[in-house]
């Protein structure tokens, strides 16, 4: 259904240290940065794009907004986790862990990247 994610940053060598080191804390490659400046990460089939946004305003984090990163395993996101909290990131909700969805369980970690766009790594358990 979906082809790509982007997110706005008001600095892209910022973003790219934070996004760099939790791509690469799941087995991903830096992002690469195209001729108009965005940073573009390619992963497990998909797509996520970081950019200046085109309207010249500031990049905010969208309200409600959740961008979901699929884990292999806990220790997988738990080293993502870690990665982003040491790159700039800041970790919110609860810590790492299980999560009862009623229909199932989930292991659940929460970022924001340093622009503020919330994160989640998760692996269904």
């Amino acid at each position: 259904m979906y082809s790509h994610m982007m997110v706005g940053s008001n600095d892209i060598d910022r973003s790219k240290k934070f996004y760099d080191a939790t791509f690469a804390a799941i087995g991903g490659k830096p992002g690469i940065q195209d001729d108009k400046g965005r940073l573009i990460y390619m992963h497990n089939g998909g797509m996520f794009l970081v950019t200046k946004p085109i309207d010249g305003e500031a990049a905010t984090p969208g309200n409600g907004m959740t961008i979901g990163i699929a884990m292999e395993s806990p220790e997988q996101a738990d080293a993502w986790h870690a990665a982003g909290v040491a790159n700039g990131g800041k970790a919110i909700e609860d810590p790492p862990g299980v999560r009862d969805g009623g229909a199932m369980k989930m292991y659940l970690a929460y970022l924001r990247d340093p622009d503020g766009n919330k994160l989640c790594a998760l692996k269904v358990v």
